[in-house]
């Protein structure tokens, strides 16, 4: 018969809880409105005790700016960060134009191309990004004839930004440090979160 969640080590399962308060320390309240691109909250699944996975998720996000993004979870982790230093709308752009490219329409391009403008790039934008007026304009001409690389400039920009800006005082948090800390333990766990019996007998 299968086990229940009984038949999982009791240290498992508090690295896990604990685990997910720590995530909970970023991911609180973390959601972008899905016009502007969409990041999930992660989901945590104690009773399928994986949290080996993610913990080397969590690591690789110091290794590089790109493996964060590339990470769903990094992604969340960082833009919660960003909200505690009201700096949020740069990633918020990024991501934006990440959806903008995938647009086929060409007349859906060019509508989401003025919104994410308004939204973003005009001086006095809502949400305006860190960017210097020569960009804005260029980006501004770009418009007349939105193509799926308007923003290729802006968002390159805002890119590098983050990445020599944000993103070492991200790493360097102690919402970041604390939840590293504990993802190494866990990986360093011999039996890394694992049963101790096969899952079936």
């Amino acid at each position: 018969m299968c086990r229940t969640l009984s038949a999982f080590p009791t240290t498992c399962l508090e690295r896990a809880k604990e685990f997910k308060t720590r995530l909970g320390i970023f991911l609180h309240k973390s959601d972008l409105g899905s016009d502007n691109g969409s990041v999930r909250k992660f989901e945590w699944s104690s009773k399928h005790c994986k949290e080996g996975s993610f913990s080397e998720d969590v690591l690789r996000w110091r290794e590089s700016f790109d493996l964060l993004l590339s990470s769903k979870n990094g992604v969340a982790a960082f833009h919660a960060f960003l909200k505690t230093e009201f700096s949020e709308e740069n990633l918020e752009f990024w991501l934006a134009c990440e959806e903008f490219k995938k647009t086929r329409s060409a007349t859906k391009l060019a509508s989401r191309a003025h919104r994410i403008f308004e939204e973003f790039i005009r001086s006095e934008a809502p949400r305006e990004v860190n960017i210097d007026h020569e960009t804005r304009e260029l980006t501004r001409t770009n418009l007349q004839a939105a193509t799926a690389t308007c923003f290729d400039v802006a968002q390159g920009k805002t890119r590098t930004l983050m990445e020599k800006d944000s993103y070492p005082r991200f790493l360097k948090s102690s919402a970041y440090q604390d939840l590293a800390s504990q993802a190494s333990a866990i990986n360093a766990s011999p039996s890394n979160c694992s049963p101790a019996e096969p899952l079936y007998t």
